[in-house]
């Protein structure tokens, strides 16, 4: 066991899981980019992602849970076996792919992802955008309930691949 899990455990805070990859789209309807750290802003999202430049699909859309969002590789992996629709992590235009969490319960929690605080606000459901560009029908229907998490970043920080999920 690491000193800094560890310290979790013994502080009260769980590591529940970590993070596997990272991926932004600079601009509307372009290709996810694979990038080994991000700087995470409250409010504005990801330095370098669409939404943080307020140019993405929703970005007029209020409301919150729109700085970040999550992926669980489980689920990836679980729609190729049951499904076989195969998806790399960035095909699914999520930002975070995670392993060894539940994203699902992380709803209305409170969270770290390495240095930086978030909150999770809602499930990300899929939407038709994104099954059209996979170009794998059925996509949609496998995504529904796994389609990862909505966060608000409550804490600026540098998230990097490999930092350690921790629930306070």
């Amino acid at each position: 066991m690491t000193t800094e899990r560890a310290d979790a455990i013994g502080t009260g805070r769980k590591t529940a899981g970590s993070v596997v990859s990272i991926h932004i789209a600079p601009k509307l309807e372009v290709p996810m980019v694979s990038v080994s750290e991000v700087r995470a802003v409250p409010g504005r999202g990801l330095e370098g992602d669409r939404y943080f430049e307020h140019t993405g699909t929703y970005s007029d859309t209020p409301g919150t849970g729109r700085d970040v969002t999550l992926v669980a590789s489980e689920a990836i992996e679980e729609i190729a076996r049951e499904k076989g629709i195969t998806l790399k992590p960035g095909d699914t235009r999520r930002n975070i792919t995670t392993k060894g969490v539940d994203l699902n319960s992380l709803v209305d929690v409170e969270f770290s992802i390495g240095e930086v605080r978030v909150l999770g606000m809602r499930l990300c459901e899929p939407c038709e955008y994104l099954e059209g560009l996979v170009g794998q029908k059925g996509t949609l229907k496998a995504l529904v309930h796994r389609g990862g998490l909505r966060c608000d970043i409550l804490r600026e920080g540098t998230i990097r691949v490999g930092d350690e999920i921790v629930i306070r």
